[in-house]
């Protein structure tokens, strides 16, 4: 794999609905890198999983993955619960997993020239994806805020479903996130917390900002 030098790699993990890409599209933005929600990659196979039952195959994937454009997972469709709750399924799947990860590294060791670095988040980026990351968070919130947030977000798509529903399918991600066998949600050591519960998104924005520009000495 080819590998771009003199790069900025910005690794962030987190659980569900926690404003880790919120905050990683900020960031992005601001020091121009590229910036792919890897969890939107399973929730993308889970989407053609669940459109195509019956092509549902490790070339169906192999395919699906070499031809995806990251336009392609903006799809407001990616973010219904049944898509979730099958991604989550995907994700333990170890062969998908390794499909998948080719394709994460890629991009993060390997952006598009207009692009000056990288900027992954998802559940395993600290310590699997990007483990020399020149900086690493574990983006977090309580459950009941995260819930809400995603409650909030789901009823802007128009979506029919009860906090109470939100809240119980939060949870069981979480479960599913942190007890995984395969690449577990993990905070690693050398990652610093977030906790975003009681911050506004331009607060998590400029707290982030400050530690980086520190260590760039910007």
């Amino acid at each position: 794999m080819i590998k771009r030098k003199n790069i900025l790699k910005i690794a962030i993990d987190s659980p569900a609905a926690a404003g880790a890409g919120t905050l990683a599209k900020a960031i992005s933005k601001h020091y121009n890198l590229i910036y792919i929600d890897t969890g939107k990659i399973y929730r993308f196979i889970a989407y053609n999983k669940l459109k195509k039952p019956g092509k549902f195959s490790i070339n169906f994937i192999k395919k699906k993955i070499k031809n995806l454009k990251i336009k392609e997972l903006n799809n407001k469709k990616l973010l219904s619960d049944e898509v979730g709750t099958e991604a989550s399924k995907i994700a333990k799947n170890n062969n998908i997993r390794k499909l998948i990860h080719s394709f994460q590294t890629n991009f993060a060791y390997n952006p598009p020239v207009n692009y000056k670095g990288s900027c992954l988040d998802g559940r395993d980026i600290t310590y699997k994806i990007v483990p020399d990351a020149d900086f690493k968070f574990f983006i977090t919130a309580n459950l009941k805020t995260r819930a809400k947030r995603r409650y909030k977000e789901l009823k802007g798509l128009k979506k029919s479903i009860t906090y109470k529903e939100v809240l119980k399918s939060v949870k069981n991600r979480d479960k599913s996130d942190y007890n995984r066998k395969i690449s577990p949600l993990k905070k690693t050591k050398d990652s610093m917390l977030i906790n975003t519960t009681k911050l506004s998104k331009r607060s998590c924005f400029l707290k982030i900002k400050k530690i980086i520009d520190r260590k760039l000495n910007i």
